[in-house]
């Protein structure tokens, strides 16, 4: 190739970023949908701006909250079992995943029924500190601060957990040396080389929780979600709603901004923290008996007694006619969609990743983190952003195939499974970049310089060089995603084609109702389908560490 040619090969961007990009578009595209509403002249002029002072200040409120809530309680945690040994720390390794599976929505309508005036929770505490006793009223701020942050906090004990498990022995050794103590030196090395870990994970709870509807619908607390689906459904004021969204699309973008700066200059290099892993300093008597108490107090506050109140309200609807058939049937439906969604997600979110990891730039930055946005809006909005663009395309394939072929195709998007499926992308992608993102980056760039020298293309880089490393990244980024796909329920509610409900909409139509008994059974289901995958989310989280560690002993691979 001549100088000329070859500098020509260099201005032209690379086929997989070109791929990456069009991915990028593909996903965001929906979310403009949701600005474009405050091109109205007279926006936010309604019902949606008397709403909007009170739903935005609880919407604040809640993200404050539940950020710090889950920072505190899932980095001590991670840094407990990290750090420290005690009898009981391998299950609690992957016990404390578990909320992971609890949807906010279950542990709140749990949570309803032991608090109500003849509620278990109530009775038991009457019987002991007299009947005068009350409990503080769930259904207020702190109420819901105290949900979401008890079912999210895992976001950042996984993310947590994995930065500090790459902590090498040698500075901590060094540390020792200079005279700090051990738990000087976790809060001071540790937690701080951490710091993007545990941001990511920090930004993941907040962003679920801007846009949770099931818990804080239930809870009764006026937060943005609540303010659009009421908007939506009860004043039918479609404007309005997507208006109030764009507003938490803002608060979205402004959590990202924070995060990026919560990082500053910290990198996830592995390379960096090369050398045997910290060895955990042994507990003894009260210190190791509380280091496992408070933890196993949490699980069976947020995971044992509301599983025991669900099978034992599930107990009492097992009489009710066709109960197993309608079971069967939503189960698979969830099941099938999950596997779906992941598998596409998981996959896109590597082609975006991969393609800024060989071209990045400003662009692609910027689109990939507008792809990640989907996340904190409500599913509700999420799929009337997916529906407009695709009843278009609809409407001009019946037109198509009606002047081609004198047919009526039907429709391709909104009338079946398609169009879910788009929307749970568009809604969980971030799930899936951040996951195989932050896998991604911890890969010394030596490898791709030494593959590339030796005459490999960028894909049989990705293949056969990043895939053995990767796969992690990715298998947490499907783990993730299938979870969240089986607990969603607004975008399910409203897209879903004739026939094919869920778990998810089998709870929620009988909470409405207060039918306590006939919900408890498809959500001791939901809960026990996300148990699995969970687990394997935190085997595959330490196999993947050790891989990575194993790796980075060797050392990258000669040119």
């Amino acid at each position: 190739m001549g100088v000329a040619q070859h500098r020509v090969a260099r201005r032209r961007p690379a086929g997989w970023t070109i791929v990456a990009l069009l991915v990028a578009i593909l996903v965001a595209a929906p979310l403009l949908t949701v600005p474009a509403s405050l091109l109205d002249g007279d926006a936010l002029a309604g019902t949606g701006g008397r709403l909007l002072p009170e739903a935005l200040r609880a919407s604040i409120v809640l993200a404050l909250g539940v950020g710090a809530g889950t920072l505190l309680l899932g980095g001590a945690l991670a840094a407990l079992v990290s750090f420290y040994d005690f009898p009981g720390r391998g299950w609690l390794e992957w016990m404390l995943v578990l909320p992971l599976a609890m949807p906010a929505y279950v542990l709140v309508f749990v949570l309803l029924g032991q608090y109500d005036a003849d509620g278990t929770l109530q009775r038991a505490l009457r019987s002991v500190l007299g009947d005068g006793f009350v409990l503080p009223d769930v259904r207020s701020t702190w109420g819901a601060i105290a949900v979401l942050t008890l079912v999210l906090y895992p976001y950042v004990f996984v993310l947590g957990r994995a930065a500090f498990l790459e902590q090498s022995r040698d500075t901590f050794e060094a540390a020792r040396v200079l005279g700090l103590k051990h738990h000087q030196a976790v809060v001071r090395l540790a937690l701080r080389s951490a710091r993007p870990g545990l941001a990511a994970g920090v930004a993941l709870a907040v962003m679920e929780a801007l846009a949770d509807f099931g818990a804080v619908n239930l809870l009764n607390y006026r937060a943005l979600t609540d303010a659009i689906y009421r908007l939506w459904y009860g004043a039918f004021d479609r404007d309005g709603a997507l208006q109030l969204a764009t507003v938490l699309l803002g608060l979205a973008l402004g959590l990202l901004l924070v995060e990026r700066m919560l990082r500053g200059r910290a990198r996830y290099l592995g390379a960096l923290t090369r050398g045997e892993a910290v060895v955990p300093r042994r507990l003894h008597g009260a210190r190791a008996a509380l280091a496992l108490a408070l933890p196993a107090l949490l699980l069976t506050v947020v995971l044992v007694l509301p599983l025991a109140q669900l099978v034992a309200w599930a107990v009492g609807s097992l009489d009710e006619p066709g109960l197993a058939s309608r079971l069967a049937g939503d189960a698979g439906t969830s099941l099938l969609l999950g596997a779906a969604a992941a598998v596409l997600a998981s996959l896109l979110a590597t082609v975006i990743a991969y393609g800024r990891r060989v071209s990045p730039s400003r662009t692609g930055a910027a689109l990939a983190r507008l792809t990640t946005l989907g996340y904190a809006l409500p599913g509700s909005v999420v799929a009337v952003a997916v529906y407009a663009p695709l009843a278009w395309i609809d409407r001009r394939i019946i037109g198509a195939g009606r002047d081609l072929f004198d047919a009526d195709l039907g429709l391709l998007f909104t009338g079946s499974v398609l169009g879910l499926l788009f929307a749970y992308i568009v809604r969980f992608h971030a799930l899936a970049l951040f996951a195989v993102g932050a896998r991604l980056a911890r890969l010394d760039p030596a490898y791709d310089d030494a593959a590339r020298s030796l005459g490999a293309d960028r894909t049989r880089v990705l293949a056969e060089v990043h895939a053995p490393l990767l796969w992690p990244g990715i298998a947490t980024a499907a783990l993730l995603v299938f979870v969240e796909v089986v607990k969603e329920l607004p975008a399910t509610a409203l897209l879903r084609p004739l026939g094919g409900d869920t778990l998810a909409i089998a709870v929620w139509e009988a909470t409405k109702d207060s039918r306590f008994d006939t919900a408890a059974l498809p959500a001791l289901l939901i809960v026990l389908v996300g148990l699995v995958p969970t687990i394997l989310l935190a085997r595959i989280a330490r196999a993947g560490t050790r891989l990575e560690r194993g790796v980075l002993e060797a050392g990258p691979p000669a040119a």
